[in-house]
């Protein structure tokens, strides 16, 4: 069975993804190559992760324009995926390309590259114009491409987005086999998006992709902050449990609210006879969090074991 035969099948079975923060711009040669090596470290004490997640790191000021704080990423992933023998998944923030022609430029390169999974993103802000086109044209554009490399077509879900298993339905549509989702911190407003999305792939005669549940470990107050400015909801109720406990660290009370979460919408979500495929995809919050990361990403590589 080839790598990529492997990861169709991986989702559709209680996938595993792990999210690694990419090296900034501003790092040294030498210190892309010890955090890679400690990344590659991780990646092989844990065998269950399916594939690697590699998000593009982008800032946008008011009017929308972008900073690009991790640089062209697929070069780092193809790094990753060579030397850690899994499958590699990137992320591409579409807005900020300059028209659609300019997508499928990058999409062939892309597949060019040896990168044939890719996650797209829209825009941060639905306030502002972008020049690049919205996520379902991209995904009608860009999944040809990555399809006919034998490739996987991603996007983003937010849980609490009013209307959101509506959007889903129509990604869904245009081409995406996969969503991963903000992370997690609550099960509520996830279990009623799969529910809702299940239930209106049935009604649109749609077959449902697959929806990674995102999580991550917070440590400190700071974790906090920045994953809320990322966009997760975090009840402060949980913050307190996980930042104020007793007993363990931060970091282990992260990983039990993180399965608890992740076994509530499970179990709360009774799917249809062709219901949604559920996975987990580990996010690691900044290069000094791998340590929990990677306790995390433990914890779910035997929760998920097949």
């Amino acid at each position: 069975m080839t790598p990529l035969t492997a990861f169709a099948d991986a989702l559709r079975d209680r996938p595993l993804l792990f999210e690694p923060v990419p090296p900034s711009l501003r790092s040294s040669g030498a210190r892309v190559s010890r955090y890679t090596d400690q990344l590659l470290e991780l990646v092989r004490e844990v065998p269950r992760v399916d594939a690697l997640n590699v998000p593009e790191l982008v800032d946008e000021n008011h009017e929308g324009r972008p900073y690009y704080r991790s640089g062209d990423i697929r070069a780092f992933a193809r790094t990753l995926a060579s030397a850690a023998a899994r499958e590699v998944v990137i992320n591409k923030v579409v807005a900020h390309l300059p028209s659609v022609e300019a997508l499928e430029a990058w999409a062939r390169e892309t597949v060019e590259l040896g990168v044939r999974n890719v996650v797209l993103v829209g825009g941060s802000s639905r306030y502002i114009p972008y020049p690049g086109p919205p996520v379902i044209e991209a995904n009608r554009v860009s999944g040809p491409v990555l399809q006919r490399a034998g490739g996987h077509l991603g996007n983003i879900a937010i849980p609490q987005r009013t209307g959101e298993a509506h959007r889903m339905v129509a990604k869904t549509k245009a081409g995406a086999s996969f969503f991963t989702t903000q992370i997690l911190f609550d099960s509520d407003a996830a279990i009623r998006l799969v529910r809702d999305y299940d239930r209106r792939c049935r009604e649109s005669d749609c077959a449902p992709a697959t929806v990674l549940l995102s999580f991550a470990s917070i440590t400190e107050e700071s974790d906090a902050e920045f994953v809320q400015w990322l966009g997760a909801d975090l009840p402060e109720r949980v913050a307190r449990s996980i930042l104020e406990g007793e007993e363990v660290g931060a970091g282990s009370r992260s990983v039990e609210n993180a399965v608890r979460v992740w076994e509530e919408v499970r179990t709360g979500y009774v799917p249809s006879p062709a219901g949604v495929p559920l996975g987990v995809n580990v996010e690691q919050v900044n290069q000094r969090h791998l340590a929990p990361a990677g306790e995390l990403l433990r914890a779910f590589a035997q929760r998920l074991e097949r």
